[in-house]
């Protein structure tokens, strides 16, 4: 697990939107993007349309969305930030 995904994760434990994300770990938005989506693709952070619908965005999808999920850290991601 990198420095900013460390960070990344930190900030999850609740469900929280990409601006305040983006603004709590200090990433500009194409480097957090970057590091997100080799999250979900780790199966470490899950995507949320809204507040209650869950989705497994396309690569596609995520590429131009991203600025609009909320982002929330899965079990797994949270059992990788903990053994750090």
């Amino acid at each position: 697990m990198t420095d900013e995904e460390y960070d990344i994760l930190n900030e999850l434990y609740f469900l929280t939107a990409f601006k305040e994300l983006s603004d709590a770990c200090g990433l500009e938005p194409k480097k957090l993007k970057t590091a997100l989506w080799n999250m979900i693709i780790k199966g470490w952070v899950n995507c949320f349309k809204n507040y209650d619908q869950e989705i497994n965005p396309t690569k596609k999808d995520f590429e131009y969305q991203f600025t609009n999920y909320h982002y929330l850290a899965s079990k797994k991601g949270l059992l990788a930030h903990n053994a750090r």
